[in-house]
């Protein structure tokens, strides 16, 4: 006899739902945006990133300027530590500044000259060089040799002195670095900028002159008379009052990336390169915002104002 053994089913069975089936597209799809949720994230962890680092320079950049200050009106620097950072500062920037500038000068002459001619206003190119270099170019000018010449040598000193553990050392021996040498530096360049902007004003304007009388064959007696009736002794001050706010900038962001440089002569290459960049873009960002204020502040005084016309 034959027994045929049968699979027993029961209810429970039956109300089984069958197994899932898993679609194509909806796992593809999962796949395909699982990377891009991963960039985006370290999209925005990168931005926040560099946001706080931000955050943090510029909180320690302000503290680094209060405790200059406060050195700055609480002790006065030593004759042997101002000096050389005088003359450094001042005396060996005169002659490049007195170059450019000269240059300047004869460019502003050779680039207004054909527009003016085509008005009949070429006597007029005194007054707009002159004008010009005293109240813009010159103070920038001088700031951005400055901040080449200068700033960038600050900065690869402190950074050097910074690598090597002298700045500790200072620190151990009981002098405060920002004061020795971070406030000398400082009044070096408020000082010193604008005896160099003036040197920029002199220079272009003799270099304009001598291009437009001896070259383009301007009378003499209509540039010089001319100059004297547009330019002012506000626009002189115009630039000087400029450079000053130039030159703290200069120190600061000099004495700021040679003190908190990274370590190695990559560091330090970096951190003389970063003063130079950033000095200059605050520069402009300075002239812009100061050139507002004086240009509101000269038609206060003067209401009526000057015309070229």
């Amino acid at each position: 006899m034959r027994i045929i053994l049968r699979p027993s089913f029961t209810d429970s069975d039956f109300s089984r739902s069958p197994p899932a089936v898993s679609s194509p597209s909806i796992s593809n799809s999962n796949t395909a945006s699982a990377p891009q949720l991963g960039r985006l994230n370290s999209w925005i962890a990168d931005w926040g990133r560099v946001v706080i680092q931000m955050v943090l320079s510029i909180g320690t950049f302000s503290l680094f300027a209060v405790r200059t200050a406060t050195w700055l009106f609480s002790k006065v620097p030593k004759r042997e530590t101002i000096w050389p950072n005088f003359y450094e500062v001042g005396v060996l920037s005169l002659p490049v500044v007195a170059l450019t500038g000269t240059f300047i000068g004869m460019v502003m002459a050779v680039q207004s000259y054909s527009q003016f001619q085509q008005l009949g206003l070429e006597s007029r190119l005194g007054a707009v060089i002159n004008m010009t270099l005293v109240r813009e170019l010159g103070p920038v000018l001088a700031a951005t040799m400055l901040a080449g010449r200068v700033g960038s040598a600050m900065a690869a000193e402190l950074g050097t002195m910074r690598v090597t553990e002298q700045i500790d050392a200072l620190a151990a021996m009981g002098a405060n670095p920002i004061h020795y040498l971070v406030v000398p530096r400082f009044l070096a360049c408020i000082f010193m900028i604008p005896t160099l902007t003036i040197m920029a004003d002199f220079m272009g304007v003799a270099g304009g002159y001598f291009y437009s009388d001896l070259v383009l064959g301007i009378d003499t007696h209509f540039y010089w008379y001319n100059r004297a009736q547009f330019v002012e002794w506000f626009d002189l001050f115009h630039g000087l009052f400029k450079s000053v706010f130039f030159g703290a900038a200069i120190a600061l962001v000099s004495c700021f990336q040679g003190f908190y440089c990274h370590p190695g002569a990559e560091g330090v290459g970096r951190a003389a390169t970063a003063s130079f960049v950033f000095s200059f873009v605050l520069i402009l960002v300075l002239d812009l915002f100061l050139s507002i204020f004086l240009d509101k502040l000269y038609f206060i005084i003067f209401p009526q104002g000057t015309s070229l016309v």
